[in-house]
């Protein structure tokens, strides 16, 4: 599952959420806006910072990492980052503090003793989601959290009982959609098995309905027609459709494998337009490979 960009997401629809995981929020947390950042020299990723407004010249910034995956190095990377970012921005703030997000404390570095004075520490919180407690008690946004790691034997009814939840909780329609999204988007990443239409069985929703859909359907027609427009008119179009082709799909699944390249080099205008079509539901290459071998 893709949880970077769920967590993303999350965190830029309602900056103040990630807050509802400390035990002394601060108290402009409604004011704070969500970024992504690289510090270069050497480049560093930081998956999110929170930063305070910039009326107030003593804010504290938050810097945020969602780790589900055991990393050896997770906090020398996590402080190299965040030292080197407040170094070079250190006329801006006046302190900082870091938040982990782990699935579980199985997921956390083994190794930390040059960092345990900073660990334990009140600059640093360590959140474990499968700690939380059950999903129906929680806010609606750290709920959705928790979604990302329910099994999938309870996560349908899970993320149908937060589907309930959004039309009563949230406050307009642009923030209900913004929810439903992001709780339809993790199930599409959590089933990755089962068909556009399963899914939507399964949640009694529409999927062509929410914006994360209809997004990658226009992105897809509109990107579609450019490169159209630019790599000429009649001759080569068939060429030409192979290539966007090709680019949409690695941008969407990573690497192909050649059998699938080497099989998508044989196929017709047609084929490559229904393709075209097809791919903005694949969310991974044994669904391509699955398309594939229906022809």
């Amino acid at each position: 599952m893709r949880r970077d960009s769920i967590f993303y997401k999350l965190f830029q629809h309602s900056p103040a959420l990630v807050f509802e995981l400390l035990p002394d929020p601060p108290t402009n947390a409604a004011n704070y806006r969500f970024d992504s950042v690289a510090v270069k020299e050497p480049t560093f990723a930081i998956d999110g910072v929170f930063l305070p407004p910039e009326t107030d010249g003593t804010g504290t910034i938050y810097f945020c990492e969602v780790q589900f995956q055991r990393d050896s190095q997770l906090y020398e990377r996590l402080f190299a980052e965040l030292f080197l970012y407040f170094y070079r921005n250190r006329q801006q703030f006046f302190d900082w503090q870091a938040i982990v997000i782990y699935p579980s404390r199985q997921v956390e570095q083994g190794s930390t003793a040059p960092y345990q004075i900073l660990i334990e520490s009140s600059k640093v919180h360590r959140v474990y989601l499968n700690e939380l407690g059950e999903i129906q008690p929680l806010p609606l946004g750290i709920a959705t959290m928790m979604l990302t790691i329910a099994d999938e034997e309870t996560a349908p009814a899970k993320a149908r009982s937060l589907l309930e939840r959004a039309k009563v909780e949230t406050q307009t329609p642009e923030e209900n959609r913004a929810i439903i999204d992001i709780i339809t988007t993790i199930m599409v990443y959590k089933f990755t098995q089962l068909t556009r239409r399963e899914v939507e069985q399964m949640l009694d929703i529409r999927l062509q309905d929410t914006r994360v859909y209809q997004e990658a359907k226009q992105e897809g027609r509109e990107e579609g027609r450019e490169e159209g427009r630019e790599e000429g008119r009649e001759e080569g179009r068939e060429e030409e459709a192979r290539s966007l082709i090709l680019r949409l799909l690695t941008r969407r699944l990573g690497e192909l494998p050649a059998s699938a390249t080497a099989q998508i080099s044989t196929l017709s205008l047609p084929q490559l337009e229904a393709l075209g079509e097809a791919l903005l539901d694949f969310a991974t290459l044994d669904e391509l490979a699955r398309w594939l071998q229906a022809l």
